[in-house]
């Protein structure tokens, strides 16, 4: 066995990524099999339960009682917390800076009539937020970035991890192409805006570790609320939008990490 595959395995990493993945993929078939929308009784109940595979993973790291990454943020009630409000701020401005600048390149107009409508068909802003908040950013932030980032950081540099989580992301998302009913399905794998959406998890897998060191898990779920939300209320899906968002986000994480000291390996 290589120095690698047993640096992994003592991390934790190997561990994360296997209960992430087969826990993920084994409710999300389960959902898939079922044929129904995720919004719709039972299949709820696997898709949401594949939505917290990431969970899952950081507590089976947790439960090995391995040694604390270096560069691990704890949670703790002090200043960083605030981080998590500028850094929503930010997420935010990507989107709709994004979508206004496709708009002015002969893209889409802005319109709020479709995340509006979006918002009614959930029951009114809360339950419209509160859902957005649970599936994705709660359900993934703790794994991704509170667990693995922190240990692919010992071994290499902040845009190395940003790539090889994104690319992890961006597989762990695709029976969501296979579900009736969820918007990655509306793309279709094959196509323009199933391949952007694929991509744009890369520029958000290094905000996200970005936000994570400076204030931890918090700040994580904050940039991936932002962006995740604002592109539905402002159903920023189209392959225009899609393509300048991206290129936006990346220019601002590429800024942002760059902003920071090299990290010690």
């Amino acid at each position: 066995m290589g120095d690698s595959a047993r640096a992994g395995r003592g991390s934790g990493l190997a561990t994360f990524f296997a209960v992430t993945f087969i826990t993920t993929w084994g409710c999300w078939l389960v959902a898939i099999v079922l044929g129904q929308p995720p919004t719709t009784f039972p299949t709820v109940i696997p898709f949401l339960l594949g939505g917290f595979g990431p969970v899952f993973g950081a507590i089976a790291v947790r439960l090995r009682r391995g040694p604390v990454p270096v560069h691990t943020v704890r949670f703790r009630l002090n200043a960083r917390l605030f981080w998590a409000l500028p850094l929503l701020a930010l997420a935010v401005a990507t989107v709709a800076g994004g979508a206004a600048l496709a708009q002015a390149l002969g893209g889409p107009a802005l319109s709020l009539d479709a995340g509006t409508a979006l918002i009614a068909t959930a029951g009114g802003a809360a339950p419209f937020f509160v859902s957005m908040l649970v599936g994705g950013p709660l359900a993934e932030e703790p794994g991704w970035r509170g667990t693995a980032y922190p240990r692919l950081l010992e071994r290499t540099g902040r845009v190395r991890v940003g790539l090889v989580l994104g690319a992890a992301w961006a597989v762990w998302h695709l029976p969501l192409f296979f579900m009736t009913g969820t918007v990655q399905a509306g793309f279709g794998l094959l196509s323009w805006s199933g391949l952007l959406f694929s991509l744009s998890v890369f520029p958000m897998a290094m905000l996200t570790g970005y936000a994570y060191e400076l204030g931890g898990v918090p700040s994580a779920i904050a940039v991936h609320f932002g962006v995740n939300a604002t592109a539905a209320v402002l159903n920023a899906y189209s392959p225009v939008t899609q393509t300048v968002a991206l290129a936006v986000q990346l220019l601002v994480a590429v800024a942002a990490i760059s902003s920071r000291r090299p990290v010690r390996t």
